[in-house]
């Protein structure tokens, strides 16, 4: 709807869109004024073709010639030196027209004038249109005016030569008012203002002369065409002409010559005045310079090109703890510390030849109080201001220095940096740190060939079991004390860095033979060895330390380390509490556990791994009890790969977890399996073990929950074994995991008990159903012996506990003796029966079920196992 009355506004308005696009500043007053006048002078104009027409051809003719003069007279204004307003010609010859034909001639003449003007000085057509109009109606109105007072002077006897001029002259001057009235009343009706007066009559002093001095050449002319006839005008008109060109030529010679002196003029003031600034500006600066110099907050000093104090401000008497009087004539490289000056010299030096405009350095000054300050010194060229004296002339080139303090700056730089390259606990150098260590010494023994050096790689054996008994405050106080011990064990020059966790390192640099770095270990041992307060409470620990030097040949950083490491897997390998020095079979052990780990990945996809089971008995009785599942690689390559081999190259590389899932999966199912063959062997268990890898893995309990789903097999069938070890030193995670495996009814073993550290009261406050005797002691078992009294009181301490007690490694009938003598429940190993496939196990569960007055022990004793590898 609003379109479509836009549309019709449109249709409905055209002269308003004509007035929009022809006179957009014209509001309705001066529209209507402008129309107006232009509608008053076509009126006038109109009128006066009117009356001429009817004159003789004569009249016509010297009305157009006056015409004409008039209008190309006006083309050339007559300026006149010095003033603002011009003297056009061409007025003289409309009063001359006025004179000798009367208004209608002189109206016609005016226009013509007016138009030519107009165009000559304005480029809208609505001046080019009013301009001539209003000329029109303001000589109709003089015109007549005239005509009229010079009737009544005639009828009066005063029309003479004087009065003529008189009149013509006043009444030029009412023309000239009429029409400048009409021209300059459009302006404030535009702009919507009052007309003011003032500055309409300001200027007419000089116009009445023009005026006026138009209307005297008019009436002369006009007196002598009437005594002496056309003659006269025919000689004057060129001869007028001729002189007001020769005036108008003058005039603007004259007018150019002004011009340039007053250029000329202009310009030497201008360059006085711009030398007169420019020293102001010189003074203003100077002043600017010293108020910014003095009021400064960071030090500043001017100094010649050799470093001499000129000048100082106070916020450098502050900075380096000096008077203005100890500053000036010294040089300021005398507050500057040792080679720092030196620096300062040399860039000093590089400005003097020309190399350097400015220079910015961080050194260190020195206060008076004795103290380091560090500042950010920037220092470049200067003159102090560009005219030193009052002669003007240049002063010779000085130097600004400007020094802040950055001493907070470097100081939190270097805190930062000690906190990048260093342990936040201990404060030694952190791995990072000692990797760079480790590169200076490499690279100082590739430059000296004669120059060794030694790294010692240290892993405390018991540190996991601290803090998951003690908690990680004590953890983090036992690092610091034997931090501070491996300090003082050490010579001045070696360094030590914690590398992670429990894990340290040394670097022994210079090295004089192998046998140092092996003193070094031992003594490190022995310190280690002495007991220490942790947290209220005394510990004695013991490290593994592996021992590479440069010896072996050259090495990268990270080899070094590789290599350390390695060596001390090999002395906690040969039993803890021991040090080991690397050689080239642990590199090569090393890359055969590489490829191991490679081939094991393989051979999971390939389902190369197979699952055998040892039979487990009850001593007294010799009722076969359940089974121990043990994994078993039968490589393609390779044959038999021992468990002993890949087992721990499993739980190092992570793929613990695919293992015992697998072995999980096989012996529930395959327990299942046996005790669906025959209802005397739904009581059958199986026993698996568990890593301590598995012990932590988060899904662990899900995972077993898996397998359990998946064969059917009921909880309560299922024992896992973890051995001392690896319950004692991840007993966080071995409580949690175990207390959710105990929750879906599997029970829980302790494996090799005795070999490790266990405590009575987590023996009595963990989930464990069993203690399962370490081999080592089962196989050393006499009568009175040590090994005989330990297995008698772990079996009364199982039987204590409310715990079930199994011997592993029976191997002759003297030691299943002893056993059921000394009332051990189960038993399982060689003389028993050994580890067979699940084939082989089928067959005698058959020939148990045909023959139930067989002993299941013998059975399984004098069957002839299957050709595997076994596990001790």
């Amino acid at each position: 709807m609003a379109n479509v009355e836009a549309v019709a506004a449109r249709g409905l308005n055209p002269l308003r869109r004509l007035h929009q696009a022809l006179m957009p500043d014209y509001n309705r007053a001066a529209t209507l004024y402008w129309w107006g006048n232009v509608l008053l002078g076509m009126a006038v104009l109109g009128w006066a073709m009117h009356r001429l027409a009817g004159q003789p051809a004569s009249v016509l003719w010297q009305v157009a010639i006056g015409t004409a003069v008039a209008t190309v007279a006006g083309l050339f204004p007559l300026r006149m030196p010095k003033a603002v307003n011009s003297f056009v010609a061409g007025e003289i010859f409309i009063f001359l027209v006025l004179l000798l034909h009367g208004p209608a001639a002189a109206v016609v003449a005016s226009a013509g004038e007016g138009l030519v003007g107009s165009w000559r000085t304005s480029r809208r057509w609505t001046s080019r249109l009013g301009t001539p109009a209003m000329a029109a109606t303001a000589m109709f109105i003089s015109g007549h005016a005239l005509q009229a007072v010079q009737g009544g002077l005639k009828l009066l006897g005063l029309h003479n030569a004087v009065t003529l001029i008189l009149t013509c002259m006043a009444f030029s001057l009412g023309y000239f008012l009429i029409n400048t009235f009409l021209v300059t009343l459009l302006a404030p009706l535009k702009r919507g203002e009052p007309i003011r007066l003032k500055g309409y009559f300001g200027g007419l002093g000089w116009v009445a002369i023009s005026c006026g001095g138009s209307a005297l050449l008019a009436a002369l002319l006009f007196l002598a065409f009437e005594k002496s006839g056309a003659g006269v005008l025919m000689a004057a008109v060129p001869a007028l002409g001729m002189l007001l060109t020769t005036l108008h030529y003058y005039f603007r010679e004259q007018a150019a010559d002004q011009t340039a002196h007053r250029d000329r003029a202009e310009a030497a003031e201008r360059e006085a005045e711009q030398a007169a600034l420019h020293m102001r500006e010189l003074r203003a600066s100077e002043q600017r310079f010293q108020s910014a110099f003095t009021h400064a907050s960071i030090g500043m000093a001017l100094v010649d090109y050799n470093g001499q104090v000129l000048q100082a401000n106070p916020a450098l008497e502050t900075l380096l703890g000096r008077e203005q009087a100890e500053l000036l004539g010294r040089e300021f490289a005398g507050f500057v510390s040792g080679a720092d000056a030196a620096v300062l010299a040399e860039q000093l030096g590089s400005i003097r030849s020309g190399a350097l405009q400015s220079f910015t350095l961080e050194l260190r000054c020195r206060h008076r109080a004795g103290s380091e300050i560090w500042a950010s010194l920037h220092a470049s060229v200067f003159a102090k201001g560009e005219a030193a004296g009052d002669d003007g002339a240049p002063a010779e080139p000085r130097l600004i220095i400007q020094a802040q303090d950055i001493t907070a700056r470097r100081q939190a730089e270097a805190r930062l940096s000690h906190t990048a390259l260093h342990d936040s606990l201990t404060g030694l150098p952190n791995r990072s740190h000692f990797h760079q260590l480790l590169s200076q010494a490499v690279a100082r023994a590739t430059v000296d060939r004669r120059r060794h050096f030694a790294v010692l790689f240290l892993d405390f054996d018991r540190f996991k079991l601290i803090n998951d008994s003690m908690g990680h405050s004590a953890g983090d106080e036992f690092l610091v004390l034997v931090s501070r011990r491996i300090q003082e064990a050490v010579r001045p020059g070696d360094r030590v860095a914690r590398l992670g966790g429990d894990e340290f390192a040394l670097l022994l640099d210079p090295l004089v033979d192998e046998a140092q770095a092996v003193q070094l270990a031992e003594r490190l041992q022995r310190a280690l060895a002495q007991p220490m307060q942790v947290a209220g409470a005394e510990l004695a620990t013991s490290a593994s330390i592996g021992i590479t030097t440069s010896r072996f040949g050259p090495r990268s950083p990270e080899e070094l380390l590789r290599d350390a490491d390695l060596a001390m897997y090999k002395a906690k390998a040969l039993g803890r509490a021991r040090h080991a020095v690397f050689d080239a079979s642990l590199h090569a052990r090393a890359s055969d556990r590489l490829h191991i780990e490679g081939e094991l990945r393989r051979a999971l996809d390939a389902r190369q791994l197979s699952v055998a089971y040892q039979p487990l008995f009850n001593i007294a009785s010799g009722a076969l009890v359940g089974f121990e599942a043990l994994a078993r690689w039968q490589h393609p390559l390779r044959g038999d790969i021992s468990p002993a081999h890949f087992i721990p190259v499993a739980e190092d590389s992570g793929l613990i977890v695919p293992v015992s899932d697998f072995v999980l999966a096989q012996a529930c199912q395959q327990l299942k399996a046996w005790q669906g063959r025959h209802p005397g062997f739904g009581a059958l268990r199986m026993q698996i073990n568990i890593s301590g890898h598995d012990v932590a893995h988060p899904a662990f309990g899900p995972r077993v929950r898996r397998a359990l789903d998946l064969s059917g097999l009921a909880p309560e069938h299922l024992t896992l074994e973890l051995t001392e070890n690896i319950l004692m030193e991840r007993l966080q995670q071995a409580s949690e995991s175990l207390d959710e495996i105990r929750s879906l009814g599997v029970a829980v073993s302790v494996d090799d008990f005795g070999t490790g550290y266990s405590s009575l009261s987590y023996l009595s406050s963990l989930p464990i159903d069993s203690l399962k005797i370490d081999r080592s002691f089962v196989q050393r078992l006499l009568d009175g012996s040590k090994e005989s009294e330990i297995v008698r009181a772990v079996v009364s301490l199982g039987q204590s506990l409310g715990k079930s007690v199994i011997a592993e490694g029976i191997e002759t009938a003297g030691q299943l003796a002893q056993l059921r003598d000394m009332g051990c429940e189960m038993g399982q190993g060689f003389h028993l029966a050994r580890p067979q496939a699940a084939e082989r196990i089928e067959a005698l569960l058959d020939r148990l079920a045909a023959e139930p007055q067989l002993v299941p022990a013998r059975a399984f004793r004098n069957s002839r196992p299957l050709h595997l590898a076994v596990v001790g």
